[in-house]
């Protein structure tokens, strides 16, 4: 029988939209100028990335969604509003910022091998000002939707006080929110439903060094401890998801059959651990949901996305 998605399922994604811009090409011989290859251009892409790639995952569940987020005042902010239209969203919750520009990382590939990545950034905290324009934005728009994503890469934008004023918002509301975190101290993200980091981040916020089962079990609580959230979930690569919720740990095992890309798996996770919720599953069923989908996109290469039926073929 498979997942089921349920229709107009209203999805609000926060956080640091970038553009993901591919160059694709040959590489047959080293730089007579330095010790380094040449790459024989042969095609170029952009597509959204970050917060923006959490978006096209939904888009791909076919879910309503649209995105709250900055951009600089520069050409690449012209990519991000094109991107959002071409897929028929608005840029309504898109803040521009003359103190900032566009996220851009540019991979060159060569044979589907990523050969070096370059970026384009200011991860500045953003200034009160932008803070209270996409509050206002949020808490206007935020009633029609059933479930707020936080999207954190650590970029500026998702400052304390504007999280603050999300989790409060949605708590009073009663809408879910569930963050996929970044950083050192997971104190910000305070009032939040589900945190959602990797083992990585879990350590790193936790200060638990995960050898087993007794530590991952320990940092979770401490994680819950820190954010009051209601669930923790960790996603562990090859050993798969850890979910924590109601005293409990559970650890679903990985699915992935074949690694080619790993980037925006997390994303991918995000996303279908939104929209499995949001559907009425309970987190178990979320996260292998969310483990499945990811197994489809580490298949491929780039930042990916999985629709229903991939994953559903994947399942059974």
């Amino acid at each position: 029988m498979g997942f089921e998605i349920k229709s107009g399922i209203k999805v609000l994604v926060v956080g640091d939209v970038m553009v993901d811009h591919y160059i694709y090409g040959n590489c047959n011989r080293i730089s007579p100028e330095a010790p380094v290859p040449v790459v024989e251009i042969t095609r170029e892409a952009y597509t959204l990335g970050g917060a923006g790639n959490v978006l096209k995952n939904l888009i791909a569940y076919q879910c309503h969604a649209n995105i709250a987020t900055v951009v600089g005042h520069d050409d690449n902010a012209a990519i991000v509003l094109n991107e959002l239209a071409e897929n028929g969203l608005t840029n309504a919750g898109v803040v521009k910022d003359a103190n900032r520009c566009t996220i851009m990382k540019t991979r060159v590939l060569v044979t589907n091998h990523q050969l070096i990545r370059l970026d384009r950034e200011i991860s500045t905290p953003l200034s009160a000002e932008k803070e209270q324009e996409i509050l206002a934005y949020f808490k206007k728009e935020v009633p029609g939707y059933d479930l707020v994503l936080v999207s954190d890469y650590n970029k500026g934008m998702l400052t304390p006080g504007l999280l603050s004023g999300i989790f409060a918002i949605c708590r009073q509301l009663g809408i879910t929110t569930i963050v996929d975190p970044k950083g050192t101290d997971f104190s910000k993200y305070k009032g939040l439903n589900i945190i959602k980091p990797n083992r990585k981040e879990a350590v790193i916020a936790s200060g638990i060094n995960i050898t087993n089962t007794e530590s991952l079990t320990a940092a979770c609580q401490k994680l819950q401890e820190i954010t009051d959230c209601d669930s923790v979930v960790i996603t562990m690569s090859e050993e798969g998801i850890a979910m924590y919720t109601a005293g409990q740990l559970t650890i679903i095992p990985t699915k992935a059959l074949g690694v080619v890309d790993v980037t925006g798996a997390g994303d991918t996770v995000l996303a279908s651990l939104g929209v499995a919720i949001a559907s009425g599953y309970s987190l178990y069923d979320a996260c292998n949901f969310a483990n499945h989908a990811a197994a489809v996109v580490v298949s491929k290469v780039g930042s990916a996305t999985a629709t229903l039926e991939e994953v559903n073929s994947q399942i059974f």
